[in-house]
């Protein structure tokens, strides 16, 4: 009698994504970042260390007036999942994903794009991982902040966002480096995962052109006394999440 092998798959409402060769799974910080980018006039996008391919696949399934989107992704079982579950979606014909190091890509390619968005590695220090592919999701082993920066500068098009989530620490040590390669901090949400406790990711919004106001927000994820997600929250996530 065969053993019937369940595979990990993790749905959503309108896609599922297969997670079973990734060092990084469908996770919140993933998902906070594909719900909350800002989409307008956006024509393309560059998802940087695109992992399953989530952040893209939910950058298609929101915005109708995308019509590339690009993964970039170096390491190759990633590279597959993430082709896989592109191959899936049902807006595929707007997605594709690239097997190769950003600091690669952004140095061959000649096209701009109007919205690069990641959810990087962050940890700069502390030990690492017994495995390679953990240490390479989670910490800038392969891809540190200054090459994700100058990488991200020669590929943004000058009306360009550049979007990502970090830990809140890793997030104000990122918004000084990135005044020194030319970026300016253009909206910025400090994630609470409840109204008791401090915030710990915050969700960042960099254009190449001075701002005058940056937008600074909050959200918090769930109510302290109830343990159920906040309506602000469930707003943002609402179109995703089966649950919500």
């Amino acid at each position: 009698m065969k053993t019937e092998v369940k595979k990990d798959v993790f749905e959503f409402k309108q896609f599922s994504i297969n997670q079973d060769q990734c060092g990084m799974k469908v996770c919140t910080d993933g998902v906070l970042l594909g719900a909350w980018a800002n989409l307008d006039n956006k024509l393309t996008a560059l998802d940087i260390g695109t992992g399953t391919g989530i952040i893209a696949i939910m950058l298609g399934q929101r915005g109708t007036e995308l019509t590339n989107i690009t993964g970039v992704e170096i390491d190759e079982a990633s590279f597959y999942q993430a082709k896989e579950n592109i191959n899936l979606a049902p807006w595929r014909e707007k997605l594709s994903v690239v097997h190769q190091s950003i600091q690669d890509f952004a140095s061959e390619v000649n096209d701009k794009f109007d919205l690069i968005i990641s959810n990087p590695p962050f940890f700069t220090g502390g030990t690492l991982s017994e495995s390679q592919a953990k240490n390479n999701v989670r910490h800038t082993v392969k891809l540190p902040h200054s090459d994700l920066l100058r990488s991200v500068k020669n590929v943004l098009s000058k009306e360009g966002h550049f979007s990502l989530i970090l830990p809140d620490l890793e997030g104000y040590r990122f918004i000084e480096m990135a005044e020194q390669y030319g970026f300016y901090l253009n909206a910025v949400t400090a994630v609470k995962p409840t109204d008791q406790k401090p915030a710990e990711r915050l969700l960042l919004d960099f254009v190449i052109h001075p701002v005058k106001n940056v937008v600074k927000e909050q959200l918090t994820i769930r109510s302290s006394s109830t343990g159920a997600y906040t309506k602000e929250y469930r707003e943002l996530v609402k179109d995703f999440y089966l649950n919500i």
